[in-house]
């Protein structure tokens, strides 16, 4: 995992000659941006999912009511301090899209290497679900520290006026507690990402898109009906596992979701697509997280696997092979779809994810396809 002191929403994903599609219903586009020098073919449609829609529960975890403009959204520091500057890029890049982005009263505060003592995160984390008004809670950055939090959060008022979370990285943690909760929340981009990017970056539109239940019109060159949902179709890799499997989406970073196992917000194994990702992390440690996940029968009951972007890390084959040979090696006797390369993790390519949809995972050699299925009713 990321050391506090380092950004963590960063850097470049080369996807050079790579093709990555999001598909869905409504909407269809095709178009070029560029990314790390590369040249990447993307292909959206989406279901159009009216943002007046109230909670709408799919297999036992609810979903958040879809943004409208002039929604409030609220960034908080629950985990390491934030360069302020970022604050106040992702407050500009949110009130552009027609959102009311307000700032929690210790998001700019440092105390160590943290944004403020536990009882200030903790505050403003509270204050945050405790708001009526607010749809969206915008996690400014990772890096460490959300698990201090843990046990000390009221769901009460939340569980009446739910609201999307987003982040990644150490912000796993609360994905695990929304989770453990009954929620649904967005595993994706944050604070920096969103000052640095352009509007017209695939993760950034994705995210916004996403929010407001449909994507935006005005990029798009055709008009596609199809089954409810959307799906990530990006490049297969030779280690995949090919197969089919259906499931809850789940995971996050590694290093956190293997500090909270054996905890109260530990994740299902059973009937889970997972994914992982990491940055930072030496092999051997990745390995040995891995063989924890095996040893404790967490990998035998998942429905899926996504192995996402390991980054940070001198790939020194001290295990005998490359980090993937070696997770490879760790899951190849079971017969569930595995994944491998998928474009998430602290980079650029970092694709928004709905922690707690439903969702199928179908693998090959030559391509990969994750589908949400979301349900209007």
């Amino acid at each position: 995992m990321i050391h506090p002191e380092i950004s963590d929403d960063i850097y470049q994903f080369d996807i050079t000659d790579h093709f990555f599609r999001l598909t869905g219903s409504l909407l269809f586009n095709i178009s070029c941006v560029r990314f790390a020098q590369s040249d990447v073919r993307i292909e959206l449609f989406c279901v159009l999912l009216s943002p007046y829609t109230t909670c709408r529960i799919m297999s036992s975890l609810i979903f958040p009511p879809y943004v409208q403009k002039g929604d409030r959204v609220i960034i908080l520091s629950p985990s390491s301090k934030i360069d302020k500057s970022f604050l106040k890029g992702a407050k500009k890049r949110l009130k552009s899209w027609g959102l009311d982005a307000v700032m929690a009263k210790h998001a700019g505060s440092s105390n160590g290497t943290y944004a403020g003592s536990i009882r200030q995160r903790v505050e403003d984390l509270q204050d945050a679900l405790d708001d009526e008004k607010a749809k969206v809670i915008l996690c400014s950055r990772g890096g460490y520290g959300a698990v201090h939090l843990l046990g000390k959060l009221d769901f009460t008022r939340f569980r009446e006026h739910p609201k999307w979370l987003i982040g990644f990285s150490d912000i796993t943690a609360l994905h695990n507690v929304l989770q453990q909760n009954g929620f649904a929340s967005l595993h994706a981009p944050m604070a920096r990402h969103l000052t640095v990017e352009t509007e017209d970056d695939f993760c950034t539109s994705a995210l916004k898109d996403i929010l407001f239940g449909h994507f935006n019109s005005e990029t798009a060159e055709a008009v596609l009906t199809s089954e409810n949902g959307f799906s990530y179709i990006c490049p297969g890799h030779k280690l995949n596992h090919k197969g089919v499997g259906n499931g809850i989406l789940r995971g996050g970073n590694l290093s956190v979701f293997y500090g909270l196992r054996g905890t109260p917000y530990d994740i299902p194994a059973e009937g889970t697509i997972l994914f992982i990702e990491d940055v930072g992390e030496r092999p051997h440690a990745v390995e040995r997280m891995i063989y924890n996940l095996k040893l404790g029968g967490v990998l035998e009951k998942l429905s899926g696997l996504i192995i996402g972007q390991f980054t940070e890390y001198e790939e020194t084959k001290s295990l005998g092979k490359d980090l993937y040979g070696a997770i490879a090696d760790l899951v190849k006797e079971y017969d569930y779809p595995v994944c491998f390369n998928f474009p998430v993790g602290h980079v650029t390519m970092n694709l928004p994810m709905i922690n707690g949809a439903a969702v199928t995972l179908e693998t090959g050699k030559k391509e990969v396809k994750l589908s949400f299925n979301l349900d209007k009713e």
